[in-house]
């Protein structure tokens, strides 16, 4: 299990995930779609805030979904956090990624 590490706080972090198959390991065009990764405190229901990636260049037709914590967004409790991320296609179709991305906050110096 890959674990983000990030610092309360920061302003500038960014998490890039390739969204591929799992059958058959094919990157998904995301081309025209909504890509967003929500963010909870591990074991919650309640989600803190949501991340958009931004579409540049070619990333959403290649699978690359890059999300930009901006400020406020890290200002939470030192901790386990998880985050999910779900398409919405151009025809409004819904695909959430099964597995969840796992993240520590830890306090700033």
């Amino acid at each position: 299990m890959t674990i983000y590490n990030l610092v309360k706080d920061d302003t500038a972090p960014q998490v890039k995930s390739t969204i591929t198959r799992s059958d058959t390991g094919a990157v998904v065009d995301m081309t025209g779609a909504t890509v967003r990764m929500y963010f909870r405190s591990k074991g919650s229901t309640s989600i803190l805030f949501t991340l958009t990636a931004a579409n540049v260049g070619d990333n959403f037709s290649t699978g690359i979904a890059i999300f930009a914590f901006s400020a406020g967004n890290l200002d939470q409790t030192e901790g386990f956090y998880e985050g999910e991320i779900e398409i919405t296609y151009a025809n409004s179709t819904v695909e959430t990624v099964y597995d969840v991305l796992n993240f520590y906050v830890r306090s700033d110096f």
